[in-house]
């Protein structure tokens, strides 16, 4: 699992039934001590994340309940000390194994794209704001607060800061020395990321249910506290969204470790990326109105759903926000299964070749669908099982059928995207019939009349022994219209791929930044009970969060590789 492929040739060498392989009965292959260790070294690593994480999720979990005689600053304790060893580690394979000779034999080209890296700083940039924030917030309590939650979010910036370069110029490496301490270290620095994420999410949801709330019964009355503790709550989303970013990145440079990559088989895509080139803008300003649209609904939720003075506000705000996510999400269904119809005729071979990076993205993409197929259903149950039926009801149903629908005809849309081979390595044009490239214009009847029975279309025709290639008049149309039909193909799922990615954007932004429907309305609410439905929302609904934003990676490769 773990092995290097070149050891195991060279063990095939060496093996003394190598050359005896033609008898029906061979002696069994052993394997050197070292070569044993090295397949279990990746599991070793595996089983160090799974302990850590099931640690961090106790302490969170422990943490976020008055009940428990565990205290946040015993959180933020155990995540400073965590991410403190993985500052070191990060150091060590920046300064001593990357520095190493024959330590990087080769590089993941599909590993770590520019836009991937992209989206991760511009989170790190918000991430540290964040942490400004938070300093300035918990200092204002310095005389009635743990010092530890003053020192977390400085620890926190640091290893921000230091990841995010270090994911920057390494997220491509196939490293081939310190492997074990190589893997166990990555997977520290993955279950770092899911603990602070994890803790981030718990943080969230006990600051919305305890907004009058101040740290510890310490007050917070000055301006500029109010500021501070405004501020990094509505900076969390990216935090959050920076956290599973690196996570994805980090686990892509783990199954990387010690692998060989075969260059006559793993194809460099050098696609340039250019973003309006070859669309009719018809996506882009759909997918623009949809946002700025989806952008003043949610202020006006947010506005009328915290107005205490008019409570009929919420029930409007509440049919507004469910009729513009059904329209948005009915459009996106349409879209995708548009998109699918025209993968059947897409001539494009399937990419097959071992790319752990597209194989995480869909895992990815599968997994955190979950989490809004489970709230979905629970309201489906809730809103059938319940009386009486309202206009907001029979809105929220709706709602909730069409996530589930969108969510699946999405997947399935992406997926195929993904596994496409890029079309400039599809259509190169044959050698042999670049002449036939340059023409404008063809008379098929003139060109039949000339071919001879059983000939070729060439004037003087030159037998295929010598190199010639032979082309049939239906090939010389052939290879003038088909580029042209694959180029409208190119058209459509460009301009599909955008609309979805600016309408993820903004189903993002919603839930991200403060629109809960599933708290705001309470047939959910009263139909499970508030500490059950508080639970199942708390836990899938990031997910669907994540979700969204993982969607719109996914679909700006999908668009560059269309």
């Amino acid at each position: 699992m773990g092995s290097n492929p070149r050891e195991d040739k060279e063990n095939e060498a060496s093996s003394p039934t190598a050359s005896v392989g033609h008898h029906s009965l061979s002696a069994p292959v052993t394997h050197s001590p070292k070569e044993v260790w090295k397949k279990g070294g990746r599991m070793f690593s595996v089983l160090l994340a799974i302990n850590l994480v099931l640690l961090a999720c106790t302490l969170v979990s422990s943490g976020a309940f008055n009940q428990v005689a565990v205290h946040d600053y015993d959180v933020f304790f155990m995540l400073t000390i965590v991410m403190l060893i993985c500052i070191a580690w990060i150091l060590f394979y920046l300064l001593v194994t990357a520095k190493h000779q024959d330590a990087i034999l080769c590089k993941d080209s599909h590993a770590g794209p520019v836009w991937l890296r992209g989206g991760l700083l511009l989170f790190a940039i918000f991430s540290l704001m964040m942490d400004v924030f938070k300093t300035g917030y918990y200092s204002s309590f310095y005389n009635c607060l743990s010092a530890i939650k003053i020192i977390y979010p400085i620890v926190q910036a640091v290893f921000v800061i230091i990841q995010t370069y270090f994911l920057w110029i390494s997220a491509k490496d196939c490293i081939h020395v310190h492997l074990d301490a190589t893997r166990c270290g990555l997977m520290l620095t993955l279950t770092t990321n899911l603990a602070v994420w994890m803790s981030a999410v718990t943080d969230e949801s006990v600051h919305k249910s305890h907004s009058n709330s101040s740290a510890e019964g310490c007050n917070c009355n000055t301006q500029i506290c109010q500021i501070f503790q405004n501020g990094y709550f509505w900076l969390y989303p990216f935090n959050i969204e920076y956290s599973l970013f690196a996570s994805a990145m980090v686990y892509v440079m783990w199954k990387n470790v010690g692998r060989l990559i075969d260059h006559h088989t793993h194809h460099a895509h050098h696609l340039k990326f250019k973003l309006f080139k070859r669309t009719f803008f018809v996506g882009i300003i759909l997918g623009l109105f949809i946002l700025v649209s989806g952008l003043a609904v949610l202020i006006v939720y947010e506005v009328q759903v915290n107005d205490k003075s008019q409570p009929d506000k919420k029930n409007e705000a509440l049919i507004m926000y469910y009729i513009f996510n059904i329209v948005c999400l009915t459009l996106m269904s349409l879209v995708c299964i548009g998109g699918s119809i025209i993968y059947r005729f897409d001539k494009r071979d399937m990419d097959r070749h071992k790319n752990p990076t597209r194989t995480l993205d869909v895992a990815l993409l599968m997994g955190a669908a979950l989490g809004q197929y489970t709230i979905s259903y629970y309201s489906i149950v809730a809103v059938v099982a319940s009386k009486p039926r309202d206009a907001i009801s029979a809105l929220n149903l709706t709602y909730s059928l069409l996530m589930i629908a969108q969510h699946t005809f999405q997947n399935i849309f992406i997926i195929e995207g993904l596994h496409r081979q890029p079309p400039e390595e599809e259509h190169k044009i044959d050698p042999h019939r670049k002449g036939v490239y340059g023409l404008t214009f063809v008379n098929v009847n003139a060109v039949s009349l000339r071919v001879p029975d059983g000939g070729s279309a060439l004037p003087s025709p030159v037998p295929e022994s010598l190199g010639a290639v032979a082309i049939q008049p239906s090939d010389v149309v052939q290879s003038i219209i088909v580029p042209k039909k694959v180029k409208w193909r190119r058209k459509f799922l460009k301009e599909i791929s955008l609309f979805l990615l600016l309408c993820n954007v903004i189903l993002w932004i919603m839930p991200a930044f403060g629109a809960r429907p599933q708290f705001d309305n309470d047939k959910e609410l009263n139909f499970y009970g508030n500490p059950m439905w508080a639970t199942i929302v708390d836990i899938c609904l990031p997910f669907g969060i994540f979700y969204r934003m993982h969607a719109v990676a996914s679909l700006l490769e999908v668009y560059i590789m269309s």
